[in-house]
């Protein structure tokens, strides 16, 4: 009985949260870490740092998404450096402001 009541609040809290946000979100954030990931292997530092400021300005402060936009920086990091071509700058620029657009979608400001 004494680990019922925990688990029933910890059930209603998960309820209450809406998980397309969280799913939505999350993806968001790993776009934003894939393109950032390029963006560091083809030597674009103006990208990169409009990536993670797109970021730490919208997303939540959380473990979770520092670490989903980590490992997305990281897995697109390596993957360009197995000789895939850079993409030109315009073009790495659209696909940030795309990702960025999703990104505030996923996570707009609080009123």
């Amino acid at each position: 009985m004494k680990t019922a009541l925990p688990l029933l609040a910890l059930l209603l809290a998960s309820l209450a949260t809406p998980s397309f946000a969280a799913d939505e979100g999350s993806a968001a954030v790993d776009a934003i870490g894939r393109i950032n990931g390029v963006a560091l292997a083809c030597q674009q530092p103006a990208l990169v740092s409009r990536a993670r400021n797109a970021v730490i300005d919208t997303a939540p402060k959380t473990r979770n998404y520092g670490e989903i936009f980590e490992a997305a920086t990281n897995a697109a990091y390596l993957e360009q450096g197995q000789g895939k071509a850079c993409p030109d700058l315009p073009t790495l620029r659209d696909r940030l402001g795309a990702a960025e657009k999703r990104l505030q979608a996923a996570f707009p400001p609080a009123r």
